[in-house]
């Protein structure tokens, strides 16, 4: 395992490198969207209208951070269950999407996505939302306003820690470290 330190927005060049288990510090934009904002995108799609943002080499967490206190930047976030995005993988990938951040499993299609991509899926720690915050330096409201947490939300992020959960192989972080105790089990 290796650790990088990279700048945002990341290329398909910037990923090739990356092999699961790395550890990633993010700096620089990413977006929030969740399952609501997804659906949405989708909708737009099929009317043939153009997404609110462009999607080429862009990083999306999936999170819905918490209403900002006075005197913050922004309230707690934290990554939710990126399975339920699974569904809309493929088409976030084919606006140009480079990475994925987010915790848990995915569907085993997702990682054969992220191959014919060269796309990247990325865990962040869950339960951390307080600490993640701090990394947090500007966020704002870039669409769908009327879903608050869960609309699509710009932030600066510096030294965003990230591990590499699916690199741009197909290889799954999960699958490799189950076998190893797998292995010392028996």
């Amino acid at each position: 395992m290796k650790e990088y330190y990279m700048n945002l927005p990341l290329t398909k060049d910037k990923l090739k490198d990356l092999e699961i288990g790395d550890i990633v510090y993010l700096t620089g934009y990413l977006y929030t969207a969740r399952d609501a904002a997804h659906k949405r995108i989708e909708n737009f799609l099929l009317e043939g209208k153009q997404p609110p943002v462009d999607f080429q080499d862009i990083s999306i967490f999936y999170a819905g951070p918490c209403p900002t206190k006075p005197g913050r930047t922004m309230g707690s976030i934290a990554p939710t269950t990126s399975m339920r995005m699974d569904n809309f993988v493929e088409m976030t990938f084919e606006l140009g999407m480079s990475a994925m951040i987010g915790k848990g499993d995915r569907s085993e299609y997702v990682a054969e996505l992220c191959k014919k991509y060269s796309g990247v899926y990325l865990l962040s720690i869950g339960g951390a939302s307080a600490l993640i915050s701090e990394q947090v330096k500007t966020c704002d409201v870039v669409a769908f306003e009327d879903l608050g947490t869960e609309s699509i939300k710009k932030l600066y992020v510096e030294n965003l820690r990230v591990i590499v959960g699916i690199d741009t192989k197909g290889q799954v972080f999960q699958d490799q470290e189950i076998a190893k105790y797998r292995k010392s089990a028996v």
